[in-house]
């Protein structure tokens, strides 16, 4: 059975498509792609159809993660319904998530609780900043899509 993860934020154009992109490459290198459903939505709808920022894209790109194809949509209560788990990339976000979930607020997790080297348990929005935020911003879900990868492993046992 396919596990299902959707990573969020506020307008699904920086953290959670770069989330959608590391976690699939990270996917691919551990053989486990087939087995886990990938995507990234946003609690507002403020860049529907939109690209990642061109930001989030050169710096993914530079890890070897593209981005370009992943275009911005809306988190929906359908969503919660789909998916097992809902990783919001902050607590505003993780709030509306929980709004959104109705009775199935169990599935919606802080997405750095899965990170082992980063005390922060929110992902900062690069939008309004510099380029190293972008970095920042990779090496934080990189780890936590680590994290990740082991607890499904451990819970669904993938060997």
């Amino acid at each position: 059975m396919q596990v299902k993860v959707l990573f969020v934020c506020l307008g699904n154009i920086c953290r959670s498509p770069t989330a959608e992109g590391v976690f699939r490459k990270l996917l691919e290198r551990e053989e486990l792609e087939s087995r886990v459903h990938v995507d990234s939505a946003g609690t507002h709808a403020y860049h529907v159809g939109a690209p990642p920022d061109q930001r989030a894209r050169e710096a993914a790109l530079r890890r070897g993660i593209d981005l370009s194809a992943i275009r911005g949509r809306q988190a929906e209560p359908s969503d919660i319904l789909e998916f097992d788990l809902a990783l919001a990339m902050d607590r505003e976000n993780y709030e509306n998530l929980i709004t959104i979930a109705g009775g199935h607020a169990h599935k919606v997790r802080l997405f750095m609780e899965f990170s082992d080297r980063f005390e922060e348990n929110e992902v900062p929005d690069p939008y309004y900043g510099g380029p190293n935020g972008f970095e920042q911003v990779l090496d934080m879900i990189e780890d936590a899509s680590e994290g990740l990868i082991r607890e499904l492993r451990r819970l669904r046992s993938f060997e």
